[in-house]
């Protein structure tokens, strides 16, 4: 049995550790697999058993858990302390638990387990669990400046680990593409090393309650009998586009009056709210809220179909959105931009929504028009889902794989 230490540079009740480490780490013990799993707290734990309680729930699924502090004040200092910190943990690691594989979620966790190896005896196999493009998304999104020196160290570091690592991760064929020309073909990159695309997989039995009997307790409850019900869920603000997804409900609004908007997101109410009622949405009309991920299912039973708008630009050709298979594995045809990670293909080869290129009115009437008329049904969206995006399936058996031929050279 092999031992394998995940660093993950968020805290362990973040939704994301939630839903797209954990799971995985999960499927990984499936294989035979020991688990470590450090993540970084950006608060201490209450003297109320929540730590205590949290590590016994993750040593039931065979997680051995361990934590350090985040720290975020004065952040590019607070960064490197923590990336010393995380070093040294890792260095004591590999000197008590001697693991087979180090396994960096992105740039910041994969820089500590290499740093670590290079000051240990012992060489563990490392695994740079890429993901996004990440100096790009900080310059797309504004909070770098572009070829900045914080985008230029970002990106010496990325060239470092790409020659340091033994086995990678990206989300999408794209992003795969760009980074390692070829791999397509063999799996493995030009040094022999492999490559694994895994893109951001949902547990499929979470969204098997999403059946008729949910989709009618739902819309009962919210008082949607015989509308057509929009939905979205996710952030707002950033590479999230917030009005262009209010223009094309205001769209759908002047060419359907009986829309309904479900918006599920963690993003202040007042963010969307004014602009849909600007776009002739009333009070009786939306709803905005904040749920949590397993409730996710029952409200998007509710929907008829679902939108998900991303600013294009070059980091999200790497980005597999987790809405985006989480609307398929709940039968909900997609309306989504071109352009963003493996989505034109995804749409385009499943007859699973609606692709627009642009932003404009034509191209939304044109979605609107297209989602009607698609020649599909629930089952069909949800088989995609399970084909494309199941987490045993797809993503477990992509990490086993990949940890097997890593263990292996």
């Amino acid at each position: 049995m092999s031992r394998s230490l995940y660093i993950c540079y968020f805290g362990v009740r973040e939704p994301l550790v939630q839903t797209q480490v954990i799971p995985y780490l999960r499927e990984l013990v499936k294989g035979g697999h020991e688990m470590s799993l450090v993540t970084f707290e950006p608060a201490v734990f209450d003297k109320d058993g929540s730590e205590e309680k949290l590590k016994t729930d993750l040593a039931e699924q065979g997680i051995d858990w361990h934590w350090l502090k985040y720290h975020k004040r004065f952040s590019v200092l607070a960064t490197a302390w923590d990336i010393m910190q995380g070093t040294r943990f890792i260095r004591r690691f590999i000197a008590e638990r001697q693991p087979d594989i180090l396994h960096g979620r992105v740039h910041v966790p994969t820089l500590m387990a290499a740093v670590a190896r290079k000051l240990t005896r012992r060489k563990p196999k490392l695994l740079f669990d890429i993901r996004g493009f990440f100096p790009e998304e900080y310059t797309d999104a504004g909070i770098w400046p572009e070829n900045g020196l914080l985008y230029r160290s970002a990106k010496r570091v990325e060239r470092w680990l790409l020659k340091q690592a033994d086995g990678f991760v990206v989300l999408t064929e794209k992003a795969r593409d760009i980074l390692f020309p070829g791999a397509s073909e063999t799996g493995i990159d030009s040094a022999g090393r492999p490559v694994e695309v895994i893109p951001c997989c949902v547990d499929m039995t979470r969204f098997m309650s999403s059946d008729d009997s949910a989709r009618n307790e739902i819309r009962n409850k919210l008082g949607l009998d015989g509308r057509f019900v929009a939905a979205y869920v996710g952030a707002f603000g950033g590479w999230y586009l917030t009005k262009e997804t209010a223009d094309f409900f205001g769209e759908l609004k002047t060419r359907r009056p009986d829309t309904f908007a479900m918006i599920l997101t963690q993003s202040k109410p007042e963010t969307i709210e004014p602009l849909l009622r600007e776009r002739g949405y009333g009070s009786n009309d939306f709803l905005v809220t904040k749920v949590l991920p397993r409730e996710i299912p029952k409200y998007l039973s509710g929907a008829d179909a679902a939108v998900s708008f991303i600013k294009n630009c070059y980091s999200k050709q790497a980005s597999s959105p987790t809405k985006n298979a989480e609307y398929l594995a709940c039968g909900l045809p997609i309306i989504a931009n071109a352009g963003i990670g493996d989505v034109d293909k995804l749409i385009g080869d499943n007859r699973v929504g609606a692709l627009i290129m642009d932003f404009s009115s034509e191209s939304f009437a044109t979605a609107v028009n297209e989602i009607a008329n698609l020649e599909t049904n629930g089952q069909h969206l949800r088989d995609v889902a399970a084909r494309e995006f199941d987490l045993e399936k797809v993503g477990g058996a992509r990490y086993r794989r990949l940890y097997a031929r890593m263990l292996a050279s």
